[in-house]
């Protein structure tokens, strides 16, 4: 049977799919997938796999998509990572079996995608691009589609999007934000850009981004155009939101809870999805957000989700008539409901201006008194500051390093070229020369590897003349007996 392309493989491979569930690492897992189809998705992906570990192990490989058959989990796009075509195309070519589509990741814009040089940091990267999939359109079985954010100009969004299609990407997912935001600098993601390439292909388009209910889905197509919505973080507060519906978080972490059960994930998967869910309700009750964070085994977290219920419908038992939600929600926060993320200058006034009002925390930090000032701690900082309260981060207190003539990174004190290991390595190299103060002995590894050549030659040569002496004494010795 021929390769479906383009609109046909949308509407009937895809089943004409609207309403769909975000690549999201460690967090769109099998057990997620089937409770969200189960509240209206009509497409979801994996999370995102990394290409290369995918092609070298077989534990990762049925970890991620190789386990329990579930018919259920239909239709499915399996979502790599990776900037080798070769790399990009095996792995695919191992998971094609298993799902309905391969999709390439160009719009991943954390660190870590920046460190192995993946996802939307090869937005700029055309020629590798346009060769991973031309390999991949003419290899798979499958069709290929790609995943991508805009840059800042319109126009250079469209050329990209028309690049892929003419590479051989079948289906174009636009995320309207470019790499740079993430975070608390995410902001609104750009609709015009979505719209505009929407276009300018010939291909399915998929928007993503602003989506926190059902009328942002319906907003989206009208004013875009495009095919389908993708859903990521609004997904993940409220696994109900293609349905229409903001449920009670207990309804959903339950239902969640009894399909892990079945179907089992990491610890850290369930522990995640439950701080979502749970998110607002844990502002109210800290400890029992703590307690979520500390404990090691599904049944904990049964516990700790059945406490939470406990504590909500004692609330609404004691809850006055006309009493409305609080700090800001939609909802009471023991509803399904979306999480605005806070800009960089909101966050620590998230839940009031000191983070801490009414015995509710800020998402991420809390203000602590050192040495009589106000200082932001992060999260992290706050549990060093309990192991340490000695501990100052008062970035005038740390010591100065002398800088390295070559990098700026701190240099070795004993470095006999004033640099840093790394550059102080290259420079002994280059010149075969020591460098004691970081342990470098190029020059004396080379005189004593020269020294021991010569020895070599010197017992070479006596072993020659030795044979030389015993063939001539046997020439000798067979002339007198011949004789």
């Amino acid at each position: 049977m021929p390769k479906l392309r383009g609109e046909a493989f949308w509407r009937e491979t895809l089943r004409s799919a609207h309403y769909v569930v975000a690549p999201m690492v460690d967090q769109s897992e099998l057990a997620w997938r089937l409770l969200s189809r189960r509240h209206g998705a009509q497409l979801c992906y994996t999370p995102m796999l990394h290409a290369q570990v995918f092609l070298r192990d077989a534990n990762y490989r049925r970890e991620n998509l190789y386990g329990e058959a579930c018919p259920e989990d239909r239709p499915l796009i399996v979502q790599f990572c990776a900037n080798d075509p070769e790399v990009f195309v095996q792995a695919a070519l191992l998971a094609q079996d298993y799902c309905d589509a391969i999709d390439l990741n160009l719009g991943c814009p954390q660190m870590i995608a920046k460190r192995g040089h993946y996802g939307a940091f090869l937005q700029e990267e055309w020629d590798l691009l346009q060769r991973m999939i031309l390999l991949a359109n003419e290899k798979l079985s499958v069709p290929i589609t790609c995943k991508i954010r805009v840059f800042p100009e319109i126009d250079k969004t469209v050329k990209y999007a028309q690049m892929l299609e003419k590479a051989g990407c079948q289906l174009l997912t636009v995320h309207g934000r470019t790499k740079e935001q993430k975070g608390p600098l995410a902001g609104v993601a750009s609709w015009e850009h979505i719209q505009a390439v929407r276009k300018a292909v010939s291909i399915p388009v998929f928007a993503n981004g602003n989506i926190q209910c059902l009328s942002d889905v319906e907003e989206c197509i009208r004013k875009t155009g495009v095919h389908g919505v993708m859903s990521a973080e609004g997904n993940l507060h409220n696994p109900a939101l293609f349905e229409g519906r903001n449920p009670l978080v207990w309804e959903m972490a339950e239902e969640y809870l009894e399909i892990v059960q079945k179907y089992p994930c990491p610890l850290s998967y369930v522990r995640a999805h439950l701080f979502k869910l749970w998110h607002h309700t844990l502002q109210v009750y800290q400890q029992l957000r703590e307690e979520l964070a500390k404990v090691k085994t599904l049944e904990g977290i049964l516990d700790v989700n059945r406490e939470l219920k406990l504590r909500c419908q004692e609330e609404i038992a004691n809850q006055k008539e006309g009493e409305k939600p609080k700090e800001g929600l939609l909802f009471f926060h023991w509803i399904c409901q979306p999480y605005i993320r806070p800009g960089p200058k909101e966050r620590c006034k998230e839940n009031g201006a000191s983070g801490t009002e009414k015995g509710v925390r800020g998402k991420r930090a809390l203000e602590e008194e050192e040495d009589g000032n106000s200082e932001l701690l992060s999260k992290n900082k706050q549990k060093k500051k309990l192991r340490n309260p000695n501990k100052s981060f008062d970035p005038s207190l740390k010591p100065k390093y002398a800088k390295c003539d070559q990098c700026g990174n701190p240099k070795g004190n004993k470095c006999v070229f004033n640099m840093c290991r790394g550059c102080c390595k290259k420079r002994a190299f280059r010149e075969t020369a020591d460098c004691p103060g970081h342990g470098l002995h190029f020059k004396t590894k080379y005189e004593k590897s020269l020294s021991w050549q010569s020895s070599q030659r010197v017992t070479q040569n006596q072993e020659i003349t030795r044979r030389d002496v015993d063939v001539g004494e046997t020439a000798v010795l067979k002339e007198a007996g011949d004789s």
